[in-house]
């Protein structure tokens, strides 16, 4: 009979597993936490089961509780459940079948109509609204609040997988979820009970050395190796996975290669404008 594995040796195979290298950090201790962070992974395939009563607005609970840049709050999030408007998002978002599969779509958005019309109501001024920062704010506070999403999601049993194709026709989104001028969706967001059945292994991210920088950034051998050590073991992942084997340098480039791999996101810009964005 097989003792239970320890804090350490528990987090020394989390993170094996997360860089497939042997050169990985050394946690000072281990936790439950740190178990559910390192074990996080895409899911793509649900049971047909709907979530418990309450997750929905347990997990916005979560979302709330991130960080929030001058506690602007500029973010909101659309929950989708009904079948056909998920069908028409999916079309959106390249016929996904996972986004028509899931319970539930979260859309998040950067939301700068709520303040826009605060401000009116208020009768005060809000003319930093159309800068670039503000726009960049509710960008990352609608990441962060995904984020923590997530983990809280994870924590119950739940599984999701982001949706970036959910920018490639900004204005048809904005349509289909009625959005006012000055929100944008940044990104989709599909949840649901995982199906043990399905292969959804943890994808082996780039070494520290590629992306831990101290004082100063650093291009040289050891972040090439990290590169080249993650495109072996990413081949390796694909091959499991039962996808093709082009490893991770040539998937990553191809898909920055040019506007013809963008699915229409060259003209966000655009279509920020569109939305009422200025952008300034």
């Amino acid at each position: 009979m097989n003792k239970p594995a320890s804090f350490d040796a528990r987090g020394a195979a989390a993170i094996f597993e997360r860089y497939r290298r042997d050169d990985g950090p050394k946690p000072p201790q281990w936790n439950e936490t740190l178990d559910m962070l390192l074990a996080h992974r895409s899911h793509r395939n649900y049971l047909p089961q709907k979530l418990p009563e309450g997750a929905l607005e347990t997990i916005i609970a979560a979302a709330s509780s991130a960080s929030t840049s001058s506690n602007l709050q500029v973010w909101s999030v659309v929950a989708v459940e009904d079948p056909a408007r998920k069908l028409r998002l999916a079309d959106l978002a390249g016929g996904q079948q996972h986004v028509r599969d899931c319970q539930l779509l979260l859309i998040w958005l950067c939301d700068l109509a709520r303040l826009e019309k605060l401000g009116k109501e208020k009768g005060r001024d809000a003319a930093a609204l159309p800068y670039l920062e503000i726009f960049m704010t509710g960008v990352v506070d609608a990441a962060l609040a995904a984020q923590n999403a997530a983990i809280a999601l994870e924590s119950l049993g739940l599984g999701c997988c982001y949706i970036g194709a959910m920018r490639n026709h900004p204005e048809a989104v904005a349509k289909e979820l009625n959005l006012p001028s000055n929100v944008f969706a940044v990104f989709g967001m599909t949840v649901g009970v995982p199906d043990p059945a399905a292969n959804a292994g943890v994808k082996p991210r780039l070494g520290q050395a590629a992306v831990l920088h101290r004082e100063q950034y650093q291009w040289g051998e050891a972040q090439l190796e990290a590169i080249e050590t993650l495109d072996e073991k990413f081949r390796d992942f694909q091959k499991e996975q039962g996808l093709p084997e082009q490893g991770w340098v040539r998937q990553v480039l191809s898909r920055v290669r040019g506007t013809d791999a963008m699915s229409g996101r060259d003209k966000i810009r655009e279509a920020l404008i569109a939305l009422g964005f200025e952008l300034k």
